[in-house]
């Protein structure tokens, strides 16, 4: 479970350690915020498919950072960003801009639906370790920190011969480790936010362009 120590220093005046919150009569506003790629309604197919399909698996998040808090870190201390939430859970945020990344890229590649019957040919799997506005000393500017291990594997293809039962042929798979660090503008949270928007994007447009190299 996180610890929350001391106060990273004043985020435009809002960042509070967690344990401060009895010591006020009534709760302070809470602004909602969001980022990545928004997720489109899908687009129709065309005359021509995408030569790839791939089917991702739900993004595996720590439980520090899955839900609508904003971590923020210094050193080996740890605050949430007081009055600042995001929209819906940053695991689920994360999700949707990584689809919307590779829905930019349909004519290369297709995702399949989760509930899409049939075996996929390519499966994904994306785990974030870090996602955090790190601070080298309380009130400074921070830099937004995303680490993502991204792990592709393909299905094993089945083959029947003779009387032989059917048995799997070996897949195979291939990962990678991606760190994005997106400094802030400045030490106020819609420059956070903003830090973490760009990461964001920029990250999963890495890991779909990676996921369509590697499946070539």
């Amino acid at each position: 479970m996180i610890r929350s120590l001391v106060q990273l220093g004043a985020v435009a005046g809002v960042v509070v350690s967690l344990g401060g919150c009895s010591l006020l009569s009534t709760p302070d506003p809470v602004q909602n915020y969001r980022f990545g790629l928004p997720l489109d309604a899908p687009s129709a197919e065309g005359d021509t498919p995408a030569p790839l399909s791939v089917s991702i698996r739900r993004i595996e998040f720590p439980e520090a950072t899955g839900d609508d808090r904003i971590l923020g870190v210094t050193g080996t201390e740890t605050a949430y960003i007081g009055g600042a939430r995001w929209v819906s859970p940053a695991a689920t945020l994360f999700d949707d801009s990584l689809k919307a990344a590779f829905a930019n890229r349909a004519d290369q590649i297709r995702v399949l639906g989760r509930r899409e019957p049939g075996t996929p040919p390519l499966v994904l799997q994306v785990t974030v370790t870090r996602f955090e506005a790190r601070y080298n000393a309380p009130g400074a500017t921070p830099d937004v920190v995303i680490t993502a291990r991204a792990q592709l594997r393909s299905t094993p293809e089945r083959r029947t011969g003779g009387d032989a039962a059917i048995r799997p042929e070996q897949g195979r798979s291939v990962e990678r480790v991606f760190t994005v660090t997106q400094p802030a503008g400045e030490n106020r949270v819609s420059a956070i936010v903003a830090a973490f928007d760009t990461a964001t994007r920029d990250i999963n447009t890495q890991i779909a362009d990676w996921t369509i190299q590697s499946a070539k």
